[in-house]
């Protein structure tokens, strides 16, 4: 294989059996079920990256579980972690501050892609009778467990279609061969085509266990703000660079 062969090939690992498709991303009948609480606001500012800027008199955090049946290239599956409302230069957003999953492609295409901070495990979101109820099991061990009352209010789709379309924030890091820093950089990232079904809210609850590798625990539940549990088709947009830590 020449030069050119590579060149023209090469856009994911392995070069001959890449991990993942080429985009465009697109989720068929995604759901999700967010719930936000209030957490400790010096925890949150350690954990976000400047120039994202948190808000100190209402440090939020979304406990996310999102079920993937149908998803252009990464096939069928589910993920949960911790997404933290920021601003950047002045633009309201969210930076998704951890990610666990259960699909190799998805954690392979998210990490080298966006910077996505992915990291395989068993998330499960269910219906169980009156409930839907997501829980994360890092291994054998239980670190977080959501449950919601199934389809308790309508929500208005004008504000959660808004939420989904403002911008997200990734830090993405890539190491040299040596070891040392080669990609480090603020990625945006926006969902596009987005038709969101349905949205409901409920009651709900929230808990958080100690593990050392999967450490959503480290943002405290204080307060449970809302809920939302919705569906939606959407195409995940690729990102561009809005800040580089190397050259600055």
């Amino acid at each position: 294989m020449n030069e050119a062969d590579i060149l023209k090939n090469a856009f994911a690992m392995p070069l001959t059996s890449p991990a993942f498709p080429r985009g465009p991303y697109r989720f068929v009948n995604r759901e999700f079920m967010i719930i936000t609480y209030r957490t400790d606001p010096d925890i949150l500012r350690k954990l976000v990256p400047e120039p994202l800027e948190i808000d100190p008199a209402n440090p939020l955090v979304k406990y996310e579980f999102i079920r993937m049946p149908d998803s252009t290239g990464f096939g069928d599956y589910t993920e949960s972690g911790q997404v933290i409302p920021v601003s950047f230069q002045g633009r309201k957003g969210a930076y998704t501050h951890c990610m666990f999953l259960n699909d190799d492609p998805p954690i392979a295409g998210g990490r080298e892609l966006w910077g996505f901070p992915k990291k395989l495990a068993n998330p499960c979101l269910k219906v169980e009778t009156d409930s839907i109820v997501g829980t994360l099991d890092y291994g054998s061990v239980r670190v977080a467990t959501a449950t919601m009352g199934y389809k308790h209010s309508k929500l208005e789709n004008g504000p959660v279609l808004e939420s989904l379309k403002s911008p997200n924030f990734l830090l993405k890091i890539i190491p040299h061969v040596d070891g040392s820093l080669r990609i480090c950089e603020l990625v945006e990232y926006h969902l596009e085509d987005i038709d969101l079904k349905w949205a409901y809210a409920g009651p709900c609850s929230l808990k958080l266990d100690s593990h050392a590798l999967a450490p959503v625990n480290d943002l405290p539940v204080l307060e449970i703000v809302s809920a939302m549990h919705f569906r939606a088709d959407l195409t995940l947009g690729l990102g561009k660079v809005v800040h580089d830590y190397l050259e600055n």
